[in-house]
C-alpha cells in the first residue's frame, strides 16, 4: 500500500509539471506571436517640425492626409483603404475618387476641421507645409508627420518622403522598383535638356496676375532636377513667386514657358490663357515656337512631390522637347 501510494503522489507530480510545462510554452508561443505582429511594431520617423522622432504604429490601418502629395503616393502604392479622410475641398481630379462618401471630409487644406479629425480616431496623420504651424494640435490627436517637400533639394527630399511612406506600411521593394523608374525618367529629360540652349521661364496665373519661380521655388524641378536652364536667374525666391508684368516677360524673352493655372487647380473658372497670350508675350520667343506649355495646374500646384504626380510632372516637361 505504501509503494502505491509513493507511486501515485510522484506520477501526480509529474502530472502537473508537464501541464505546468505545456501552459508556459503555449504562454511562449502567444508572446513571440505577439512580438511578430506589425500592429505591436512602431517605426521612428524624425521630420522638422519635431526634435524627437515620432513613433508611428507599423502599418497603420487608419491614416488622415493632408498631403496630396501623400495621398498620391500612398493611392499609387495601393493602400487607398488605410485612408479614412482628407480635405475634400480641393482633391485634384485624378483622385476623385477620394471625394467621395467612403472618405470623411476634414474640411480644406489650411482651415482642417479638427472635430472631425479626432473623432475619426486616426492611427497616423500626414501633413505638409499648408499645415506645418497646425503641428501641435495634429500631433496631441495621432502620431503626426510632416513630409513636405524641401524645395532646394527636391529630388532627394520627395524620394525620401515616399520612402519613410514605404517604410510605414511595408512597401520598400514596391518603392525601390518605382523610384528607380523616375530616375530614370529624369535622367532621359536632362540629356534633352542638355542638348539645347533654350531658356525657360516657370509662371503661375492667378486672377490676372503672373507670378514668376525660378531655380530653387517650389516649382525648381523644372531647372533644379530635369536641367532647364533659367531664362532668369535672378528671380526673387519666394513661396508666392516673384510678381511680375508682361513686360518683364518681353524683356525676359524665354525661349519657353512653363505655365500653371492657379485658377484651374483650385476649381474656378480661369482666364489666365486669355490674359498670358496678350499683344506684349506674343512677341517672345517662347509665343513665337509654340513653346507656351500650360502644364497640369492641379499636379503641380496641389498634389507635387507623390509618385505619380512626379512621373506626370517629369512627363510634362520631357514633352516640350520632342
Amino acid at each position: 500500500m505504501k509503494k502505491f501510494l509513493t507511486l501515485f503522489l510522484t506520477m501526480s507530480l509529474m502530472f502537473i509539471l508537464a501541464a505546468c510545462g505545456g501552459d508556459k510554452e503555449e504562454q511562449t508561443k502567444d508572446s513571440d506571436a505577439a512580438g511578430d505582429s506589425k500592429t505591436d511594431q512602431v517605426i521612428d520617423v524624425k521630420h522638422e517640425l519635431d526634435d524627437q522622432a515620432v513613433q508611428v504604429p507599423a502599418n497603420p490601418e487608419k491614416v488622415i492626409v493632408f498631403d496630396l502629395g501623400a495621398l498620391d503616393t500612398m493611392d499609387e502604392l495601393g493602400l487607398g483603404d488605410k485612408i479614412v479622410g482628407l480635405p475634400q475641398a480641393t482633391v485634384p481630379t485624378y483622385l476623385e475618387q477620394y471625394k467621395s462618401a467612403d472618405y470623411e471630409n476634414l474640411g480644406s487644406l489650411k482651415e482642417p476641421d479638427f472635430e472631425k479629425v479626432h473623432a475619426s480616431k486616426p492611427d497616423l496623420i500626414i501633413i505638409s507645409t499648408r499645415q506645418a504651424e497646425l503641428y501641435d494640435q495634429f500631433k496631441e490627436i495621432a502620431p503626426t508627420i510632416y513630409l513636405a517637400i524641401n524645395d532646394k533639394d527636391y529630388l532627394n527630399s520627395f524620394e525620401a518622403n515616399v520612402e519613410t511612406i514605404g517604410k510605414i506600411f511595408n512597401k520598400e521593394e514596391e518603392v525601390k522598383t518605382a523610384l528607380k523608374e523616375i530616375e530614370e525618367k529624369v535622367a532621359s529629360v536632362q540629356e534633352a535638356t542638355a542638348k539645347t540652349e533654350d531658356k525657360g521661364l516657370i509662371v503661375l496665373g492667378t486672377e490676372g496676375k503672373v507670378s514668376a519661380y525660378g531655380p530653387g521655388s517650389r516649382f525648381g524641378l523644372i531647372h533644379d532636377v530635369l536641367g532647364v536652364d533659367p531664362a532668369d536667374d535672378k528671380i526673387e525666391d519666394s513661396r508666392h513667386g516673384q510678381s511680375i508684368t508682361f513686360e518683364y516677360i518681353l524683356e525676359t524673352n524665354p525661349d519657353m514657358m512653363f505655365i500653371i493655372d492657379r485658377d484651374t487647380a483650385i476649381g474656378q473658372d480661369s482666364s489666365v490663357k486669355e490674359s498670358l497670350e496678350n499683344e506684349i508675350v506674343q512677341k517672345t520667343n517662347a509665343f513665337q515656337n509654340d513653346k507656351m506649355i500650360y502644364l497640369d495646374g492641379e499636379v503641380w500646384y496641389l498634389a507635387g512631390g507623390g509618385l505619380e504626380s512626379m512621373n506626370i510632372m517629369i512627363d510634362e516637361v520631357a514633352a516640350a522637347f520632342k
